[in-house]
């Protein structure tokens, strides 16, 4: 079929297209049919999305409503739990107590049934039973005393002796207050002190260097340890060592103490120390006042001098001034000074007539 030969814009051949196909026509109803049924059906969806809506809202009130009824339900049955434990605790109680009671109504007049007597002779009883227990333990005691008695008593006198000498080395019978001490504060003024003896025998070296000393220093004198060795030794038979006190004091004693002979190492006792003065010193520059002059005889390994000259006046320093040894010329040593007095002033005594008067 020729084709027209009109222009696509006219609307002439857009009719006469038309009127030769058919199929167009249709779908042009077809278009205005669906518009149509839009528009019809447009009110129709509005009022069912509403509806749609109303039942998810209704749907979500009712899951959280059975939410709400699940937790009320749990905690519900966690009370209902506890009150059901409490209640079988206090069945099992009421089932035991009964029990309990019966027992004591029964123990009960036992005790109040005893008379004042029976209740004495009890008490009696277990204070009898105590009071045998302690003397059971008295004699036990008492016994081992006895026993070391008589193991004492079958020592030799040698053993006797020993232990006499050890008790004299490590006990302290001196019973006056030492203010001495290094312990309590006492100290050595080595301003106005003797210098220590240094031997050969008392360093030690490797490689001709001297790594330390065993020379003991001077305030080893201030210490009560008496083991043989440990004492200040200084040069020949002349020294001095002057001792700060603890506190100001009232002289009245000193004490000078050395090794026996009987554990000496060398087995004599000619280092010890033989005439000696004592000053005290007091003030800046030092006062010294002569307090007394002494001799120290090592056979008495312990010997207290009562001070010749005690003046009324307080010292806070001591002066020990050695002019002899027993015999070694080559050091002396000194194993322990004592210094004995008071804090406070002497009382002063009463002067005794001595020519009594008769009546």
């Amino acid at each position: 079929m020729p084709r027209s030969s009109r222009s696509p814009g006219d609307p002439g051949a857009l009719l006469e297209d038309v009127a030769h196909n058919p199929r167009p026509r249709r779908i042009a109803q077809r278009g205005r049919n669906t518009s149509r049924m839009a528009e019809d059906t447009s009110p129709n969806m509005t009022w069912f999305t509403c509806f749609a809506c109303s039942l998810r809202t209704q749907a979500q009130q009712v899951l959280f409503n059975t939410c709400r009824c699940k937790l009320l339900c749990q905690k519900l049955m966690e009370k209902t739990g506890i009150l059901l434990l409490c209640a079988f605790g206090f069945w099992m109680f009421s089932i035991h107590l009964p029990s309990k009671m019966k027992v004591w109504q029964v123990s009960a007049p036992r005790l109040t049934g005893l008379t004042l007597t029976s209740q004495y002779h009890l008490h009696s009883s277990i204070h009898s039973h105590q009071i045998g227990g302690e003397i059971q333990d008295l004699r036990g005691s008492m016994n081992q005393l006895i026993a070391k008695l008589q193991e004492m008593e079958a020592m030799s006198d040698e053993q006797k002796m020993a232990q006499k000498i050890m008790k004299m080395i490590h006990g302290d019978y001196i019973e006056k207050p030492d203010f001495a001490l290094k312990s309590i504060g006492a100290s050595i003024d080595f301003e106005h002190t003797s210098a220590t003896y240094n031997h050969e025998k008392a360093h030690s070296y490797w490689n001709w260097i001297q790594l330390w000393n065993y020379a003991q220093p001077p305030d080893v004198i201030l210490e009560p340890n008496m083991t043989p060795g440990n004492c200040w030794a200084f040069e020949g038979d002349r020294g001095q060592v002057t001792i700060q006190l603890a506190q100001k004091v009232y002289l009245s004693n000193l004490t000078l103490q050395h090794i026996p002979k009987t554990i000496s190492l060398s087995g004599s006792l000619d280092t010890a120390p033989k005439d000696f003065v004592i000053y005290g010193m007091e003030g800046s520059p030092k006062e010294e006042v002569f307090l007394g002059a002494f001799q120290f005889q090592p056979e008495n390994i312990i010997q207290m001098f009562p001070l010749q000259n005690q003046p009324a006046r307080a010292f806070g320093a001591v002066k020990v001034k050695i002019s002899s040894n027993w015999g070694n010329p080559g050091f002396t040593c000194l194993y322990r000074v004592r210094v004995h007095g008071s804090v406070a002033p002497p009382r002063e005594q009463p002067h005794q007539n001595p020519y009594p008067e008769r009546d």
